[in-house]
């Protein structure tokens, strides 16, 4: 059940905003990581396309910072599509984190609603739980105020055996990094 894009590649390339989408990968008990496309963070059908493409016996994550203001966590299922966005709030401005609540079946949140509102994680928090998570500690960290997004998905990469692999491919070090 993936959100249906009508924009063209060029019109998505024009909206890139800062951050980054990355692909953890779990293969024989080893992590890799390799960096998705940019329109990934602006276009959910793209980062869900590309996903469910990288086809692997072991754990696919997505993991989207998107313009320093929240992440989103994606893991294609038998079923269809696991989902997560740390701050609800962030579709009111953001197309990927509506797409994410839309495909979640949850509405926007009101704008007065969402004022002054702390973060606002959504979505499947026991997403990454059988990796070393628990949906309880992940809420907590996607509420967590003094981190900013690229923290949060490192803090998510340490729990679940993939930090290193991850840093490599945010710092730009190799566009393929493994972590045993």
């Amino acid at each position: 059940m993936a959100v249906q894009s009508v924009e063209r590649p060029a019109e998505l390339r024009e909206q890139a905003v800062p951050g980054f989408a990355v692909a953890a990968i779990r293969e024989d008990g080893a992590w890799q990581c390799r960096r998705m496309a940019a329109e990934s963070l602006v276009d959910l059908d793209t980062a869900i396309t590309e996903l469910r493409r990288m086809r692997s016996t072991g754990a696919v994550i997505g993991l989207l910072d998107v313009d320093d203001e929240f992440f989103v966590l994606l893991r294609p299922t038998p079923g269809g599509i696991a989902l997560m966005v740390s701050d609800a709030v962030a579709a009111l401005d953001y197309d990927v984190a509506a797409d994410v609540l839309d495909l979640l079946r949850i509405d926007l949140p009101g704008e007065e609603e969402a004022l002054d509102a702390p973060p606002w994680p959504e979505g499947d928090l026991a997403i990454v739980a059988d990796l070393g998570l628990p949906a309880d500690e992940l809420e907590v960290l996607a509420a967590e105020v003094e981190l900013y997004p690229d923290e949060q998905l490192a803090a998510i990469g340490r729990r679940c055996g993939f930090a290193d692999a991850l840093a490599e491919v945010v710092n730009g070090v190799s566009e393929v990094a493994g972590a045993r």
